[in-house]
């Protein structure tokens, strides 16, 4: 049984043809070979049987077709599982050596996988002997031309690749005829043409390679109007001036190609252990631009006397400006071995990026995390500097409004270059070029246009093609919205759109330039949309620039399922589905000019309709939250719930989502901010400060300090316009514990302070005893422990009184600790056992462990350093198995502390490096320094003083930082609050 495509369609069974009975089959058979092992669309299939209007009755002859075509395969022996019919569909089902398609494919991948040159031209070479002439070449369908375009291109790259690799292997004698032949049928390839020339050269035909390259000038001046690229006018002057270099090279005995870790390992450069790689996928049909990308190139080499460490591509909206810098990073990744950051600056959104939340985000992508992060703008930006100092790295800058947006992400290092796109000049960078891009040439505009709709849809049209380009204006923008109106009407002519466009009186509602363009195209797409997608739309621009999982058009449209009006939005292109995040969802955005024409669209709603939505999607996140909160290790910042709605999802994908609550978290973290923010604008403070306060709980268990504090600070702000106590006390709460953490100690009073208060006044008894709790934290890392044991003992009476059992726990535990650090051992050890007690009865893991690590104090203090260590690896392993960094590393100090403390250095010094390193990447700088104190200790007492030296000014510069140069000689205090 053997099938192909590649050339006329064949269809062989025990060596004699199948039976067609008229095009219609022939059609359906090609249609199902070109996506074999694919289900392919009953859509696609009436698409490729009608060329134009499908009759009413399509569906029905489409499967008419098919089922004559199946008879006619079993009469010639084929199985009756060949064409199977699914869902939606049809599928036909072959192996690689029954479909020529599928073994040219094969073949190719085969040659990407060789290790030698001289395999890959063998293989590329078996690829090519599939094909007996053009793809589909005896099928009339317009849809199926698209695809033998397609085919006949990858057929022509094969084929180039091929004759370039043996070119390299010295067989330039070989393949002279086959490189005139494809000059021929490509008269405008510089690639072929240069190949050619070569070739010749190194036959000793250097006047027949030089006729090349003057055929080749004359063709592009007269039909094109451009001269040919520099490298082939090197390549020119090279043969002229007779470059040895050109002569027939040594043929590689291994890989053509080193790889980059490799290279740099043997030139002895550092390799990073996880390069940043940032950039956004490539244009895959890109086009033009060579003398941009030249330059850009030139800025970006080291080696290049040009070169320019800031270099910005300034024009106007629609030029492709990012296409451009994303596709020349790309290819200069290789000169920048430590990575590619990339960062959008969204100046021409309605919330154009701080630069201080880039720096934070830039810094997060170079693994410092958690309060390791300075707050303010300048040390950031020196942090950021003083990461990159050593490093080469290209960092692109996207949408960037204005100098001052700009500077602080400049890394200043050498062996760094940034690359920004803005719609202004940047002239007050320092040292930056600038490259004015502007619309495409007539050459690379008919290109982009040709490569979209398809080479023999345009060959039919030459004249058409042209009108329809003039009246887009060579932008790109225009060309792409031309384009994709073509693509998705195989059933017009050029014409059509040609006269739709031509007049100027209606070109503009066709056909807009910049902004309005977009506006136009969304209108003309809502036309043809069911109300109910149009709503959908409109309301999704009211959630802002985020990328957002499916099931909020759910609540927006008050359904519990809108999936059908999703996909109807991102079938019409209106709606993209970016990625599938972490937890396996799809998730969707809006660009931003189709995002603010759908804003615009939603004006037209009721007031009233539009805040009921953002109610509905914000109740959804919030009950959300709560849910994947209760999945976390258990929290006591989880403030109890105020007055704001929730509204449940369908419980089978609320499980769904959940399934991992930090991981669902995670996929949500920019979104969760979004969902703040927007509450915040919208006037709904109390939805505001509980989805700060809900998602205290992960904030917590991930370090992600940065994001606590945004988002309680937007809340705040919100709760206290609004008069809202309860909201306001919460979040001061949740303020005051992060003030903590960072050491930020008068801070955390002031907030903890005011929040007690307002708790005080409301009548809210157990966030009053969270605040006094925290308060007494405060007392107990300041050395003041009478004031520390006072404020636990109102915090507890006010636990007990409220039956708050996990409250209680916590209190008890504490007291144990305040007990233990004034000596008062059997109390101590009475308390503890209480808070062991409690925490199990609750089933509280977390809670368990953290009683047994304090415990482990009062162990080693009697001198039951056995007892101490048990206690400390049963918390450690619970840690672990949460991912608890924080309280793991606090586990880890007690490790070290008690083996340190029978002196037993060669197992203390790891636990306590590694603590240490836990420490540092969040930000907790007094527990960092007082593991390198103890580390210091024990060289001393070993006598390794150079080491004791070292290791205790490390400690010793932390301590500076936080002010405190009194603690290396204080007494150790217990670990973590």
């Amino acid at each position: 049984m053997r099938f192909g495509v590649l050339g006329p369609l064949r269809a062989q069974i025990t060596g004699e043809e199948v039976r067609l009975d008229g095009p219609r089959q022939a059609k359906m058979l090609a249609a199902l070979l070109v996506d074999a092992n694919n289900l392919v669309a009953m859509e696609r299939l009436v698409a490729v049987m009608w060329d134009g209007k499908a009759p009413a009755t399509a569906v029905r002859q489409v499967q008419d077709a098919l089922s004559g075509l199946r008879r006619n395969l079993a009469a010639c022996g084929a199985p009756g599982t060949l064409i199977s019919t699914r869902r939606g569909g049809y599928e036909i089902h072959l192996t690689t050596d029954q479909l020529d398609l599928l073994e040219f494919e094969e073949q190719r991948r085969l040659a990407e996988r060789h290790k030698t040159p001289s395999e890959t031209a063998a293989a590329l070479r078996r690829s090519l002997t599939c094909w007996r002439g053009d793809a589909l070449v005896d099928i009339s369908s317009r849809v199926l031309e698209l695809d033998a375009a397609r085919l006949n291109e990858m057929r022509a790259a094969t084929h180039k690749l091929c004759l370039s690799i043996e070119l390299d292997l010295g067989r330039h004698r070989e393949i002279i005829e086959e490189l005139t032949a494809l000059g021929r049928e490509h008269p405008y390839d510089e690639q072929v043409a240069e190949h050619l020339m070569v070739a010749l050269y190194r036959c000793r035909r250097q006047g027949e390679a030089l006729q090349v390259y003057e055929r080749l000038r004359r063709t592009l001046a007269d039909d094109l109007g451009v001269d040919p690229t520099p490298p082939i006018q090197e390549l020119h002057l090279r043969i002229l001036a007779a470059d040895p270099a050109l002569g027939v090279p040594v043929p590689p005995s291994g890989p053509s190609v080193v790889r980059q870790e490799e290279s740099a390992t043997a030139d002895g450069e550092p390799v990073m252990a996880m390069p940043v790689r940032q950039l956004p996928l490539d244009v895959t049909d890109f086009v033009g631009r060579a003398d941009a990308l030249a330059e850009v190139a030139g800025l970006l080499d080291g080696s290049a006397a040009n070169r320019a460490p800031v270099a910005v591509v300034v024009g106007g909206p629609g030029v492709g400006k990012s296409s451009l810098v994303t596709h020349a990073a790309r290819l200069a990744s290789a000169n920048f071995p430590d990575g590619q950051l990339y960062l959008n600056l969204a100046a021409t959104s309605d919330e154009p990026r701080d630069p201080a939340l880039m720096l934070a985000e830039a810094l997060r992508a170079l693994s410092i995390a958690g309060s390791a992060i300075p707050s303010g703008l300048s040390e950031r930006a020196a942090l950021y500097r003083s990461l990159l100092v050593d490093r080469r790295m290209l960092v692109v800058l996207d949408d960037a409004g204005h100098a001052g947006q700009v500077q602080p992400l400049l890394p200043g290092a050498d062996g760094c270059a940034v690359l920004i796109t803005s719609r202004t000049l940047l002239t007050q960078l320092p040292g930056a070029r600038h490259i004015d891009l502007d619309v495409l040439r007539p050459e690379e505009a008919r290109e982009l246009f040709t490569g979209i709709v398809g080479r023999q849809r345009v060959e039919r049209e030459p004249a058409e093609a042209d009108a329809i380009l003039d009246c887009c204006g060579n932008l790109p923008l225009a060309i792409r919205i031309a384009s994709a109106k073509l693509t998705g009407r195989p059933a017009w002519s050029l014409r059509v759109l040609r006269e739709r466009i031509e007049d100027e009186s209606q070109r503009l509602a066709e056909l807009r330039i910049g902004d309005l363009s977009v506006r136009a195209s969304v209108e003309l797409s809502l036309r043809l949309l069911p109300d109910e997608a149009v709503r959908a739309l409109s309301l999704l621009g009211l959630l802002g620039p985020y990328t957002l999982p499916g099931w909020v058009v759910g609540p927006l449209l008050d359904r519990p399922d809108a999936e059908d009006v999703l996909d109807t939005l991102v079938d019409a292109s209106l709606v993209r589905l970016t990625t599938t995040d972490a937890i396996g969802q799809p998730r969707y955005r809006l660009h931003d000019l189709i995002r603010t024409c759908a804003v615009e669209v939603a004006d037209r709603l009721p007031e009233q309709d539009k805040r009921d939505a953002i109610v509905r999607v914000l109740a959804a996140w919030l009950d959300l939250t709560g849910r994947g909160t209760d999945g976390l290790p258990a929290g006591l910042l989880v403030a109890e719930p105020g007055s704001a709605p929730r509204l449940p999802l369908p419980e089978a994908v609320a499980d769904r989502l959940l399934a991992d609550p930090a991981g669902w978290f995670d996929a949500e973290r920019a979104t969760l901010l979004g969902a703040v923010k927007l509450a915040v604008d919208r006037g709904l403070d109390e939805l505001a400060w509980e989805l700060a306060a809900g998602a205290v709980t992960y904030y917590d268990h991930r370090c992600l300090y940065q994001d606590w504090e945004h988002g309680h600070r937007l809340a705040l702000d919100a709760v206290r316009a609004a008069g809202n106590a309860r909201g306001e006390s919460v979040l001061l709460r949740g303020l005051g514990q992060l003030h903590i953490y960072r050491d930020e100690f008068d801070g955390a009073t002031s907030a903890l302070t005011s929040s007690a208060g307002l708790c005080r006044d409301a009548g809210d008894k157990r966030g009053e005893a969270l605040s006094m709790a925290m308060l007494a934290t405060v007392s107990r890392v300041q050395g003041r422990y009478e004031e520390a044991v006072d404020r636990v003992q109102r915090a507890l009476d006010i636990a007990v009184g409220e039956n708050d059992r996990h409250l209680e726990a916590q209190l008890s535990c504490s007291m144990a600790v305040m007990r233990l650090m004034q000596d008062r051992l059997d109390e101590a050890e009475s308390w503890f056992g209480e808070a062991l007690r409690q925490a199990k009865a609750l089933d509280d893991v977390h809670r368990v462990a953290v009683v047994l690590r304090r415990f482990s104090r009062l162990h080693d203090r009697r001198g039951d350093q056995d007892e101490a260590l048990r206690c400390l690896r049963q918390a450690l392993t619970t840690f672990e198995e949460l991912a608890d960094e924080r309280c793991a590393a606090y586990t880890l100090l007690e490790v070290g502390r008690v083996y340190a403390g029978g002196h037993d250095r060669e197992r203390a010094s790891p636990a306590l490096e590694r603590a240490a390193e836990l420490f540092h990447r969040h930000g907790d700088r007094e527990d960092e320094a007082a593991c390198w104190q103890l580390i210091g200790d024990m060289d001393a007492a070993a006598g390794d003083h150079d080491l004791a030296r070292r290791h205790r000014g490390r400690a010793l510069r932390l301590w500076q930082t936080i002010g405190d140069t009194s603690a290396a000689n204080a007494p150790a205090r217990p670990s973590s609050p």
